[in-house]
């Protein structure tokens, strides 16, 4: 049977490795966080540039066809 002295000791540890575990939780949270604003942030601008090319394109159809005066 386990002492006092090795209980404890065992406690601590489990304690140790429950701090570690939410640490690396944390971690990992903070880096998918940042994959995702990262991510959201190129889909904003790719979406952007696709709406300019496409309003570009429109004006160019409508300067061919005479349809800007």
């Amino acid at each position: 049977m386990a002492d006092k002295s090795q209980t404890q000791n065992i406690s601590e540890k489990a304690g140790e490795a429950k701090a570690h575990a939410q640490m690396n939780k944390d971690q990992m949270m903070d880096k998918t966080t940042g994959a995702v604003n990262s991510a959201k942030e190129s889909c904003q601008e790719t979406g952007q540039q696709m709406k300019s090319k496409a309003e570009g394109a429109t004006e160019s159809v409508k300067n061919a066809m005479g349809m800007n005066k």
